[in-house]
């Protein structure tokens, strides 16, 4: 393995950022060829084809499993195959996930659906959005094929979410949430500042490829 790809491991790991780390530009986590450095729990599964995550069944959860990260930003590039699919980044999840409803009542889900409607849910449920929590600012999903960048800004309780460009979720810990409305909604409460992320495959008939995941430490 590469240098600097241990010292991204060590700082994830350790919850540390090196110096040597510190200045540098986006660190990707996604190497275009495999599934290195990342496992999956739940039902279904993801692959890389043509130097694209494909999403295939489930629900479940592809996470990043060098430790807990916070502190950063994350980036994810993805697109969704038809005009509307369902996934979403999960961030601020508390332990090493080992099922796929863990992550949905203990950590958050930054949605991936421009049109939740579709499911009879609202606008707490749309694209950059903690799903069912946060009320978003703005609404600039691109419907598939085209590609959207995705910056998650965890920042201490903090946590902020730009899509292409604008800013959809600005939520400080402790701030109200709505009641939940639904059973599948994840449970209210706190999360920590270090956690676990990852990317979730929600179903056969929602295919979503992710094409870059990455890391930038906070300066």
């Amino acid at each position: 393995m590469k240098k600097n790809m241990l010292l991204v491991l060590a700082a994830l790991a350790f919850l540390t950022v090196p110096s040597a780390l510190l200045g540098q530009d986006w660190i990707q986590l996604f190497n275009g060829k495999d599934l290195t450095g990342w496992k999956h729990v739940g039902p279904g599964n993801m692959t890389v084809e043509d130097g694209l995550i494909h999403t295939h069944g489930g629900m479940g959860l592809l996470y990043w499993n060098a430790g807990k990260v916070g502190n950063c930003v994350i980036r994810v590039v993805y697109k969704m195959r038809d005009f509307n699919d369902n996934s979403g980044v999960f961030i601020r999840i508390p332990v090493e996930p080992r099922e796929e409803w863990m992550p949905v009542n203990y950590g958050y889900e930054v949605q991936i659906d421009n049109h939740p409607e579709t499911s009879n849910e609202d606008e707490y449920h749309v694209t950059g959005t903690l799903y069912s929590l946060t009320k978003p600012l703005a609404m600039p999903g691109k419907p598939g094929p085209e590609w959207n960048t995705m910056e998650i800004t965890l920042d201490g309780p903090h946590t902020v979410v730009v899509l292409n460009s604008v800013k959809v979720t600005d939520y400080t810990e402790g701030q109200p949430m709505p009641p939940r409305k639904f059973d599948f909604e994840p449970q209210r409460g706190p999360r920590p500042t270090l956690g676990y992320f990852g990317l979730q495959n929600h179903s056969d008939k929602d295919i979503v490829f992710f094409k870059e995941v990455a890391f930038r430490p906070l300066h």
